[in-house]
């Protein structure tokens, strides 16, 4: 199967729109179904099944995941153009996002919700951004189904998004029956967001190898070892002085959610605009790109 399929199995589409369809709205109902109830959850008293944080506290943690999500997809797109190729990294990030939700799903408390959210951000970052480049790598530049072919796809967005935050909750609450007394079961629900990122993967998998071009298995453009060993190098020099900086702010009594998030902020506008004077000046980017 060519990289730009002329094909109308799906909807008028390339058939490989229909897995990428399927892959992202599982991926979105896990994601929205996640986060119908993990608020709830994190505020909740302990003996109504939550873990008795602030709403506050609960509320500044929402806002802090949101950001990272976002953000974490620089680094997918970046994997994916010049390490893994977007096939893999999108799978990979499938199965951090499954994990995710399976921790969130063991009634392990606070350990877990911060274990789930950390996987669940590298693994969202890894997958939305090139699951969308992969659908634009459906169609050439002449063909004049992309635009509709992106509609369909975004609808599969929306309905995986509308669909998760009815039915991860009516199971959450024991399926309309409280079943399971007057506590809410939050773990019943996040497991049924990681039943859904697996159907997923599955999906992902098997309409892959049959519809889905091989070049979605190489990077675009692929990085050499010794570049790879000096952003790697750069990685973990960032991550210390982070480490760095929060440890300080731990030492002067600073250590605070609403501290976290002022730091978030800074880096949410900093990314943004390097990333862009970057891309304006490289010499790999075309007239027509800037």
């Amino acid at each position: 199967m060519g990289k730009r399929d002329s094909n109308t199995a799906f909807l008028g589409q390339p058939k490989g729109l229909s897995t990428l369809f399927f892959t992202e709205m599982w991926e979105r109902f896990s994601y929205y179904g996640m986060r119908a109830i993990l608020l709830f959850y994190m505020y909740y008293a302990v003996t109504k099944g939550g873990l008795g944080m602030s709403q506050t506290t609960a509320a500044s943690i929402m806002s802090i995941y949101g950001s990272l999500v976002y953000l974490s997809t620089l680094v997918g797109g970046w994997l994916s153009d010049r390490v893994w190729g977007s096939r893999k990294t999108v799978f990979y990030g499938g199965v951090l996002i499954m994990l995710g939700h399976i921790v969130l799903a063991l009634p392990a408390g606070v350990t877990a919700l911060y274990s789930s959210i950390a996987l669940i951000v590298v693994g969202t970052g890894l997958l939305k951004p090139n699951v969308s480049d992969m659908v634009g790598g459906l169609y050439s530049v002449e063909d004049r189904r992309r635009d509709a072919g992106f509609s369909i796809f975004v609808f599969g967005i929306n309905l995986g998004s509308f669909i998760a935050p009815w039915l991860v909750p009516w199971v959450a609450q024991g399926f309309g029956f409280h079943i399971f007394g007057s506590q809410l079961n939050f773990h019943a629900g996040f497991s049924l967001a990681a039943v859904g990122m697996f159907f997923g993967l599955v999906q992902y998998v098997l309409g892959g190898k049959k519809y889905l071009s091989t070049e979605s298995l190489t990077p675009n453009d692929p990085i050499d070892k010794g570049d790879l060993l000096n952003v790697i190098k750069w990685v973990v020099i960032i991550i210390i002085a982070i480490v760095a900086i929060l440890a300080a702010m731990a030492g002067v009594g600073q250590l605070s959610v609403d501290n976290v998030i002022t730091l978030l902020t800074i880096l949410a506008i900093a990314l943004p605009i390097y990333y862009f004077v970057m891309m304006l000046r490289s010499s790999k980017v075309t007239k027509i790109e800037r």
